[in-house]
């Protein structure tokens, strides 16, 4: 299983490519939603990450989710806590940071 991340920052992707996570650059809500069902559908992804920025200009990310398959989890950074969406459990997990 690998981890992925979707983010808007060229600095926190080529941080995460130095730990060995690969990742693609987005700035809007359709590049979002293909970059998330890409991420979805590639099965060697087992958690994907996505920056705090799609929190909170795209507060809609929750309900793509809840409609795509239940693998992989999916990580959101905010910024005070760390939100796990499990679209398969039909939960959401915020852990303090």
């Amino acid at each position: 299983m690998k981890m992925f991340l979707i983010s808007d920052n060229v600095d926190t992707l080529t941080g995460m490519r130095l730990a060995g996570v690969e990742g693609c650059i987005v700035h809007e809500r359709a590049e979002l939603r293909k970059a998330l069902e890409d991420a979805i559908a590639n099965k060697e992804n087992g958690i994907i990450l996505l920056t705090e920025k799609f929190g909170r200009e795209f507060p809609d990310t929750k309900d793509i989710l809840w409609r795509m398959p239940a693998k992989p989890a999916v990580f959101h950074f905010l910024s005070k806590s760390l939100t796990a969406t499990v679209p398969a459990a039909n939960r959401t997990l915020s852990l303090p940071m």
